[in-house]
């Protein structure tokens, strides 16, 4: 895609990325960056034994990452993205090793800012797995240039 400047971003419509498998070395260098030694996530005897998780579980904040990876890969923020201000996330489903997830993205808000050739942009990220089920969404808000204003 070609990049977006703010006043691109139209309410209600919506692009898709492309899809991305998680693996077993996403899952275990995510662990061993992020420090997230939890049983669910690294205990398999441990979630066999006490939970009802059918396979390897990834943590949320690793689909969470891989999807914004997805959407930067889409080109929409090249060159445009100021800021990531912050997301509201909640996760639906559980997410395992050897799940495939894509992200819808929908823009529900662009406007400027007090200071010129910047706006706001909200999307609600809509993260599907390989069987269209959603599995999270998430309100996105960052800060985009604004067009060039005309010479």
């Amino acid at each position: 895609m070609e990049p977006w400047y703010f006043e691109d971003y139209k309410v209600g419509a919506r692009f898709s990325t492309l899809a991305r498998t998680v693996t077993e070395t996403d899952l275990v260098n995510f662990i061993g960056l992020s420090g997230m030694y939890e049983p669910l996530f690294v205990d398999q005897e441990y979630l066999r034994r006490e939970t009802s998780f059918t396979g390897r579980l990834v943590p949320g904040a690793l689909t969470f990452a891989l999807s914004e990876g997805l959407v930067l890969q889409t080109g929409v923020l090249n060159e445009r993205g100021i800021a990531f201000l912050g997301a509201e996330i909640t996760i639906l489903k559980p997410v395992y090793v050897g799940d495939t997830v894509r992200v819808e993205v929908e823009p529900t808000e662009a406007r400027p800012t007090n200071r010129p050739g910047r706006g706001i942009v909200v999307t609600r990220n809509h993260v599907l797995n390989q069987r269209g089920e959603e599995v999270m969404t998430y309100v996105a808000k960052r800060m985009v240039h604004g067009r060039p204003a005309e010479s």
